[in-house]
C-alpha cells in the first residue's frame, strides 16, 4: 500500500469515526445490536423501533403536516420533535449507514429557540416551524462539510474554491428552509461523483435498502430515501439529474417529486460539473406522505426564490391549479358526479427493457384503482425513451469526466469499482460541434414528444392529464445490476414535472419468475435474469406520474388523487416481511 492510499483511507476512516462520535452516548447501539442489523433483511418498523421509546415512536410515525399542526396547536414542542428525529436518525445511521453529516447540537439549540419564540409570541415563524428536514449531502450548511462522497472534500465544501469561505456558505435552499422555520439536523449519504444510482463511496462504504438489505437504496439521493424509510426523517431535500430523487423514492417506498429545473433554486449547491447547464439538475423533495410534498412545494415557493436566484423562473405556487383537479374528485379519488374524469396515459414498457413481474403488477394495480374511481385510461406509446437517454447521457458526460477526476485527485482516491465501467473514466471532452448537434437533437425530441402528447386529444377532445410509468424495470435492484435508466432519464431531457408514489412491494408468491418470457435484446435478457423473487421479496415498488414542464401543482394533485384511489381500492403497501433474514454484504 503506497502513502497516497494510506492517506485517503486514513482520512475516510477518521471521518467515519468523527461522525459516529457526534451521536450522543445514550443513543449508541451495542456491537451486538449492530451485528444483528447486518444480518437482517428488513430494518424498518419493528426492528428500528426496538431502540426507541413509545414517545419517540409516536412522533416519528407522524407525517409532516400533522407534525407542524401539532407544534402550532401546542400539543408538541419543537424540541420534542427534533429530539425524536435526531435519535431516530442516529439509530438509522448505526444500522443503515445513511448519514454523512450530523449536527444534532445545532438542531436541538434551534428547536429550543423556536419554542421560545412560540412561547413569547404565540405564533410560529413559518409553515415549517419546528419540522426536522434532512438534506442530501449536496447542500451547504454553515459550519458543516459538504463532501458529496469525495474524500478530498473532508473538512471542506465541494464547489467552494475560496478557502476563506469554507464552512461559511449556505445553499439558497438551506437559507429558505431556515426562514420557513425548519430544523436542519443531518445530511445524507450519496454516491461518489453523484453520477450513480447506488449509494457507495469511500467515506462510508455503502447504504443498502432498509426494506431489504439484499437490494440497494438507489441514488444519488439514496441516503435520503433510506433515512425516510427508517422514519429518521419525514421530509427531505434531494437533487435529480437522471432519476436521483425518483429512484430512491421508489426504491424506499416513499413519495418524491422532480420539478422542472429552474422552478427551485440550485444556487450554491455542490456538484462536480457546474458548467453543464444544457440539462441542469433540479432540486427535488422526498417525503413519507403525499401531503408532505405539497407542504414543501407551497412553503419554499412562498419565499420567492427567483428574487435571490435569477435562474429561477418567477412562478409562485398556483393553488388554483390544484383546486381545479381536487374539486373534481372526492377525498377517496373517485370522480364527483357531473365532473370530467381524469384522462391518464399508461406506459407499460419502453420496448427495450421489459419491467419485472412486480413492476408490471404495480401498473395493473394503478390502472384497476383509477378505473374503479371512474377515470379514463389510455395506452401511452411516445417517441423512443432510449433515444432521449442517449442524448441526455452524452451531454451530461461531455466534459470527459474531467471535473470528476479533478475532484478525485484532491485526495488521490480512485473511482469506486462500480463506476469503472459506467462512463466515468477520463477521456477527451466532446467536440463543440457534436455537442451543439446533440443539443439540437434534444430540442427536436422535446418537440416530437410534445406533439405526441397533443395528439391524445384527437379522439375525445381531452388531453392526457398525466402519464403513469415505471420508475425502473425492477424494484430496488441488487447491487451492480441496474442495466437500464431510460424510464427516468428520458424525462430529464424533457424537463418534465414528475412525482413518485409507492404502490406495493415484491411478493415472491404473487410475483414468480416468468420462464416463458423471451427477452427483446441482450440488455433485456440481463435485466430479466437478474430477477429472483426470493432475493427481491419485500423490495418496494413505486410508479412515476408524469406531467409537462412547470406543472408541479398539476402532477402533485394528480398524484394525490391516484394515491387516494389506490387506498380506496385496498392497494396500500404491505410490509412483506415474511421472507427469512439473510446475510448481507459487509460495509467498507
Amino acid at each position: 500500500m503506497n502513502s497516497d492510499t494510506e492517506t485517503w483511507k486514513a482520512k475516510a476512516a477518521a471521518k467515519r469515526a468523527s461522525t459516529l462520535a457526534k451521536i450522543y452516548p445514550q443513543w449508541r447501539l451495542s456491537p451486538g445490536d449492530i451485528a444483528r442489523a447486518l444480518s437482517r433483511r428488513n430494518l424498518t418498523g419493528p426492528f428500528i423501533q426496538q431502540f426507541l421509546d413509545p414517545k419517540d415512536i409516536s412522533i416519528i410515525s407522524m407525517d409532516s403536516l400533522p407534525i407542524v399542526d401539532a407544534i402550532e396547536q401546542g400539543s408538541l414542542t419543537s424540541l420534542e420533535v427534533a429530539t425524536a428525529f435526531c435519535k431516530a436518525a442516529a439509530i438509522a445511521h448505526q444500522i443503515g449507514n445513511c448519514l454523512h453529516e450530523i449536527f444534532f447540537d445545532e438542531a436541538l439549540d434551534r428547536a429550543k429557540k423556536l419554542d421560545e419564540h412560540y412561547k413569547k409570541y404565540g405564533t410560529t415563524v413559518g409553515p415549517l416551524h419546528g419540522l426536522p428536514v434532512s438534506l442530501k449531502d449536496q447542500f451547504h450548511v454553515k459550519g458543516v462539510d459538504t463532501t458529496a462522497g469525495y474524500v478530498g472534500y473532508i473538512g471542506g465544501n465541494l464547489g467552494i474554491k475560496d478557502p476563506s469561505k469554507i464552512h461559511k456558505v449556505e445553499s439558497q435552499i438551506t437559507a429558505e428552509l431556515l426562514s420557513l422555520g425548519a430544523v436542519l439536523y443531518c445530511k445524507t449519504s450519496v454516491p461518489q461523483t453523484l453520477f450513480y444510482t447506488e449509494t457507495q463511496n469511500h467515506i462510508i462504504g455503502e447504504t443498502l435498502n432498509p426494506h431489504n438489505q439484499n437490494l440497494t437504496c438507489g441514488g444519488s439521493s439514496g441516503g435520503e430515501g433510506a433515512l425516510l424509510a427508517l422514519r429518521g426523517s419525514a421530509l427531505g431535500v434531494g437533487v435529480d439529474l437522471g432519476g436521483s430523487v425518483r429512484i430512491p423514492a421508489s426504491y424506499n417506498g416513499v413519495f418524491g417529486i422532480k420539478p422542472t429545473p429552474e422552478r427551485f433554486s440550485c444556487r450554491d449547491i455542490a456538484t462536480s460539473n457546474t458548467g453543464q447547464t444544457t440539462y441542469p439538475a433540479t432540486v427535488g423533495f422526498l417525503s413519507t406522505s403525499i401531503d408532505g410534498i405539497g407542504l414543501m412545494l407551497k412553503s419554499v415557493l412562498s419565499t420567492q426564490p427567483w428574487v435571490r436566484d435569477p435562474a429561477v423562473v418567477p412562478i409562485p405556487f398556483r393553488q388554483e391549479v390544484v383546486d381545479q383537479y381536487l374539486k373534481r374528485v372526492n377525498e377517496d379519488g373517485t370522480i364527483k358526479q357531473g365532473h370530467r374524469p381524469l384522462k391518464l396515459g399508461i406506459f407499460w414498457t419502453d420496448g427495450v427493457v421489459q419491467p419485472h413481474p412486480p413492476v408490471t403488477r404495480s401498473l395493473h394495480m394503478v390502472v384497476d384503482a383509477i378505473k374503479k374511481a371512474g377515470h379514463k385510461v389510455v395506452d401511452w406509446a411516445p417517441p423512443s425513451h432510449e433515444k432521449a437517454t442517449k442524448i441526455h447521457l452524452s451531454i451530461i458526460r461531455a466534459d470527459g469526466a474531467k471535473s470528476v477526476h479533478k475532484d478525485l485527485k484532491l485526495s488521490g482516491e480512485p473511482l469506486i469499482d462500480a463506476l469503472n465501467n459506467r462512463g466515468m473514466q477520463l477521456r477527451p471532452p466532446m467536440d463543440l460541434l457534436k455537442f451543439q448537434d446533440l443539443t439540437s437533437q434534444g430540442r427536436e425530441f422535446e418537440a416530437q414528444y410534445s406533439e405526441y402528447w397533443n395528439s391524445t386529444a384527437k379522439d375525445d377532445g381531452q388531453l392526457v392529464d398525466a402519464v403513469i410509468m415505471p420508475v425502473a424495470p425492477h424494484a430496488a435492484n441488487i447491487s451492480g445490476k441496474l442495466y437500464h435508466i431510460d424510464y427516468t432519464e428520458a424525462l430529464n431531457l424533457l424537463n418534465y414535472s414528475v412525482a413518485v408514489i409507492p404502490v406495493t412491494k415484491v411478493d415472491k408468491v404473487r410475483d414468480p419468475f416468468d420462464d416463458s418470457y423471451r427477452p427483446l435484446n441482450k440488455k433485456d435478457e440481463k435485466n430479466w435474469k437478474a430477477y429472483d423473487p426470493e432475493v427481491y421479496h419485500g423490495g418496494p415498488v413505486g410508479v412515476q406520474i408524469v406531467s409537462r414542464k412547470f406543472e408541479e401543482e398539476r402532477v402533485w394533485a394528480v398524484a394525490k388523487i391516484i394515491h387516494a384511489a389506490l387506498e380506496k381500492a385496498g392497494y396500500s403497501q404491505s410490509n412483506s416481511d415474511g421472507a427469512p433474514d439473510v446475510n448481507v454484504l459487509p460495509r467498507l
